[in-house]
């Protein structure tokens, strides 16, 4: 989830057997199309960014943004138990795949980003009702 929007098809496809072997996200193929269920995800993202990106602005609608990404970052680390493939077949955990092992695996990085920026968002927010009171 945490790629760049993901609306061509050859992308919509890449993360199609994620989400097929996902408890969470397995619904989705059925109520909507792969490219479909792409753009969803990838329009989401763009929305997140913009909300975090409202940090100057309006700290607690950047530490919203943050909380949606922790969400889908704690989502999509789930594929690392559920997507076949993930770990090395001839050295089995902890060693991750390629992929989609360690396509997975940079969404930690993107996860500790996000639960930061919502820490700080919120810090912010904290600071500036602090400041309105005085």
């Amino acid at each position: 989830m945490g790629r760049n929007a993901e609306v061509t098809a050859y992308e919509a496809e890449a993360i199609k057997p994620l989400v097929e072997n996902s408890p969470i996200l397995s619904w989705v193929y059925g109520v909507m199309s792969v490219q479909t269920f792409s753009m969803v995800l990838g329009v989401t993202e763009i929305l997140f960014g913009i909300l975090i990106a409202a940090r100057p602005f309006s700290p607690k609608v950047s530490a919203l943004g943050s909380f949606g990404v922790i969400i889908m970052f704690l989502v999509t680390l789930t594929f690392l138990l559920s997507t076949p493939g993930v770990w090395q077949p001839e050295y089995g955990f902890p060693s991750l795949s390629p992929m989609p092992g360690q396509f997975i695996a940079k969404d930690v990085l993107y996860l500790s980003a996000a639960v930061w920026t919502a820490g700080e968002a919120l810090t912010a927010s904290r600071l500036t009702n602090t400041n309105r009171i005085e």
